[in-house]
């Protein structure tokens, strides 16, 4: 416990000597004790840092993050998506957080490479490069491979050097800080600090291990094999493992250089429809969807399909909550009403007492008001976001994996309005719900199948079936945003709430033990 308290006094002077406080004093103010602890802490002889005047208050906020390390820039991307403890403008300010870092060198790549994967096959690479991209936990290297005789282009990525062990100690520091806080300032303990701060940890540490998202892109692209237009990087097992993975290089232009894809005579109104409609039938016929489809993770390839990269952020549904989707939005762009009302009785998502027409009612008042928008504000990832919240009134149950598609869903139109602003979700979404709902011919009431991981990962890796259920349910925490109490997470985290109890108990008798014997001895 000493040792996180350096960590944190370390990390404290850090964020002091920043200007993060300063800047987010103005949208939120933080208790007064926490204004002069880090007075207090940043107390300095060294001249401080001038602020870039040509920046406003998110750039600057972004940039004091990213010089701080990994810890600093999950935790803000995590806060940006939490806008009911740092509020809106905050949330919003933090969005455009990047994810970079200096890269480390390529001695220590082909040290990890060599201790991971063995010495003959890291002896089998050819012409390993110089970082050409570099996050705050992993880099991605250029290279070529002997792929059964044949010479194949891949991208070859790689985990920082101790980034585990960096990471999770920082963490677990600012864990204690948020303890500290919620038992010194009452009113903090709604917003359980300290369970959004383990939340980051669970998902960050999934993060953290490659054979993961390995297992994620495998999957993902033998659900697509056969989709036009669609094509997932393969994965190299051989030359993958839990630090390093190993995947097709892409030749390809990012969705956000629209005019460098215009000029080589791509549609991008097309590809604008495809990305929804890709993403709606990964959804709807897998179970199975990319959940981080923001622009820079899409590209184009020079046959002008749709290539997917970083998969380390997968949502999954089961065959009810697919079938739910699928029935609500399509009832919706029918604007059947009774029939979407239906569907989440007979789905055993609302009581079986709720007056059907009162619900019908309810959904009329949500759907209704969108089709007098104009055509670029509907928006299908709103529309279910007002859905849950209607729906909340009748007793509703929380769909943790559906709040994860509804959010995806707001990236997703994104991305394919700013190829195209005048893209008709409506019009796009409905002939592949329409195509599944005459395909899929099982009554809602009797769909009880699971969703499994596919046949090569589990054989490649006997321990991936414990990755994945651990990843699912990291997963399906960040979506809801809590961690249910009968999780083995929560367990976890009630560990580490009566570690950090005693420990502040123990200081305490501690801190009054030192009195008294002050005043006995004085």
């Amino acid at each position: 416990m000493l040792k996180k308290l350096i960590t944190l006094f370390r990390l404290g002077r850090k964020v002091a000597k920043s200007d993060i406080l300063k800047i987010t004093s103005k949208f939120q103010k933080p208790p007064f004790i926490i204004k002069i602890l880090f007075k207090i802490l940043a107390i300095s002889f060294s001249k401080k840092e001038q602020i870039n005047i040509n920046q406003d208050e998110g750039e600057r906020l972004s940039s004091s993050l990213e010089s701080m390390g990994t810890t600093f820039i999950k935790l803000g991307q995590f806060l940006a998506t939490r806008p009911d403890i740092i509020g809106d403008k905050l949330s919003k300010k933090l969005e455009n957080l990047q994810d970079k870092l200096p890269p480390f060198s390529i001695y220590q790549a082909k040290e990890i490479i060599k201790k991971d994967l063995g010495e003959d096959t890291f002896n089998s690479i050819i012409d390993l490069s110089e970082p050409v991209a570099a996050a705050s936990i992993a880099q991605v290297h250029k290279a070529q491979i002997n792929d059964n005789g044949i010479i194949k282009d891949v991208a070859i990525k790689i985990l920082r050097p101790d980034i585990k062990k960096i990471f999770n100690e920082e963490i677990d520091a600012i864990m204690l800080f948020a303890f500290l806080i919620e038992s010194l300032i009452k009113k903090t303990k709604r917003l359980k600090l300290v369970d959004v701060v383990f939340l980051l940890k669970e998902i960050t540490n999934l993060e953290m291990d490659l054979r993961f998202e390995a297992a994620a892109a495998n999957e993902y692209s033998e659900n697509t094999k056969n989709d036009a237009g669609f094509k997932v990087p393969q994965i190299y097992w051989n030359f993958t493992s839990e630090n390093v993975m190993t995947l097709d290089w892409i030749e390809g232009v990012s969705i956000r250089e629209t005019e460098k894809l215009k000029k080589q005579n791509i549609d991008t109104n097309k590809i604008a429809e495809d990305i929804i409609q890709h993403f709606l039938r990964h959804a709807v016929r897998d179970g199975f969807f990319h959940a981080d489809m923001h622009q820079g993770n899409i590209f184009v390839d020079k046959n002008g399909q749709i290539v997917p990269i970083d998969f380390g952020i997968m949502g999954r549904l089961d065959k009810v909550s697919r079938r739910f989707l699928a029935e609500i939005l399509f009832g919706f762009i029918q604007r059947d009403y009774k029939k979407v009302a239906e569907v989440h009785l007979i789905a055993g998502l609302v009581p079986k007492e709720v007056p059907i027409d009162d619900l019908a009612q309810a959904l009329r008042s949500i759907g209704e008001p969108i089709f007098g928008q104009a055509v670029k504000d509907i928006s299908g990832g709103k529309l279910l976001k007002q859905l849950f919240d209607v729906t909340e009134k009748f007793n509703m149950q929380t769909q943790p994996q559906l709040l994860m598609l509804q959010k995806t869903m707001v990236v997703v139109e994104g991305v394919a309005r700013k190829l195209n602003p005048e893209t008709n979700i409506w019009t796009t979404s409905k002939p592949v719900l329409e195509s599944w709902l005459k395909e899929s011919k099982d009554p809602l009431i009797t769909i009880n199948e699971t969703l499994q991981s596919t046949s090569e990962a589990i054989k490649r890796l006997p321990e991936l079936p414990e990755i994945m259920d651990k990843a699912n349910q990291a997963l399906t925490f960040l979506a809801s945003g809590q961690i249910p109490h009968n999780s083995n997470s929560y367990s976890a985290l009630n560990n580490k709430r009566s570690e950090m109890t005693a420990f502040r108990n123990q200081s305490i008798i501690g801190i009054l033990a030192v009195v008294i014997i002050g005043l006995l001895v004085f």
